[in-house]
């Protein structure tokens, strides 16, 4: 049976708000770090990654913010829904987004939440900041390819 490559429509969680507020550079896979009940309840869909973000700290790297809502049959065992999440990384992968991070505007954003071959995966990219004026550009930009769109499928 032939592998079945991630297309792109199966998301389990997507962090538009990353788009607009930053201009996205080198993109990178991370497995994340997972317990108890934690991988049923995001198969689910129940996670948000829309405020979260990534620490980089002695050498291995965060995410926080992450919201991944307690799975309905899980009694006890679940854990805080916020809690800090421990992404799994190559080390060169690592230093490469601490070098980028050490540069002015730059942070390490989350884009989606995935599964390939059955484990959940992040995806997060090196950022920067936009000012108001690109966000402005970047609107009347999609509006403008919004229009041509509708005139065309007329």
């Amino acid at each position: 049976m032939a592998k079945k490559k991630n297309t792109g429509g199966d998301y389990l969680a997507n962090n538009k708000k990353a788009f607009h507020e930053y201009h996205i550079g080198t993109t990178y896979e991370a497995g994340i770090a997972l317990k108890g009940t934690e991988v049923k309840s995001i198969r689910k869909g129940s996670v948000a990654i829309k405020e979260a973000y990534c620490s980089i700290e002695g050498g291995e790297i965060f995410i926080e913010g992450m919201h991944v809502a307690p799975y309905e049959q899980g009694n006890r065992f679940n854990l805080d829904p916020l809690r800090k999440r421990k992404l799994l990384m190559h080390k060169k992968e690592i230093t490469q987004l601490a070098k980028a991070t050490e540069q002015e505007g730059f942070t390490i954003v989350p884009l989606n939440v995935h599964l390939t071959r059955g484990r959940v995966k992040i995806s997060i990219a090196e950022a920067k900041g936009k000012k108001l004026h690109d966000k402005r550009e970047a609107m009347k930009k999609r509006d403008i390819e919004r229009d041509l769109k509708r005139y065309v499928d007329r």
